[in-house]
């Protein structure tokens, strides 16, 4: 929703992602034979690969793979702890894409919404408890910042510290 390269049309299908994948994952969690949810997730993910596809990533897909190649983490999962943070920092930047966020996934935070659809879903959102050493976040917050790339918000060392300590003991993200 972001992207500094992203247009109209894929801010679209990515809100349209989001809205498909909040409905229907709770609904396969509960009932794993549910074609129609399957369907409807099925719809998300392809939505959200064409989005990945059509435009760039910022800091939620870079600090993964940071974390992923520093620290060996497993891939998705790494994916789902970070995100509400990277959401959450990047907020203040993008109130526009927050408020799309927002509207699909069904009103408030959205970086709170997405943190509260993990872990109803049973996600793992403790970074240290996949993998990462508490003694790590200062690398990874200075390998985070060494390479820059877009983001709507300046990437700040202090920034990345302050979202990794969270993520990385599986706290709510930070909102405004």
């Amino acid at each position: 929703l972001y992207a500094f390269d992203g247009n109209p049309i894929v801010s679209l299908m990515a809100e349209e992602s989001i809205r498909a994948l909040a409905r229907s994952l709770p609904l396969i969690k509960a009932d794993p034979t549910d074609a129609k949810a399957r369907g409807d997730a099925l719809y998300g993910c392809w939505l959200a690969g064409s989005v990945l596809g059509a435009a760039s990533v910022a800091l939620h897909h870079k600090l993964c793979h940071t974390l992923g190649g520093t620290f060996d983490m497993p891939h998705a999962q790494t994916h789902t702890a970070v995100l509400p943070h990277a959401i959450a920092y990047n907020a203040p930047s993008v109130p526009e894409a927050m408020e799309r966020a927002s509207r699909a996934l069904g009103g408030g935070d959205p970086a709170t919404k997405l943190y509260e659809l993990a872990v109803g879903l049973g996600a793992e959102m403790s970074l240290a408890k996949l993998g990462m050493p508490k003694d790590g976040i200062a690398k990874a917050a200075a390998l985070a910042v060494a390479n820059p790339y877009p983001n709507p918000r300046p990437i700040t060392e202090e920034g990345i510290v302050q979202l990794l300590s969270r993520a990385v003991e599986g706290l709510p993200p930070i909102t405004a």
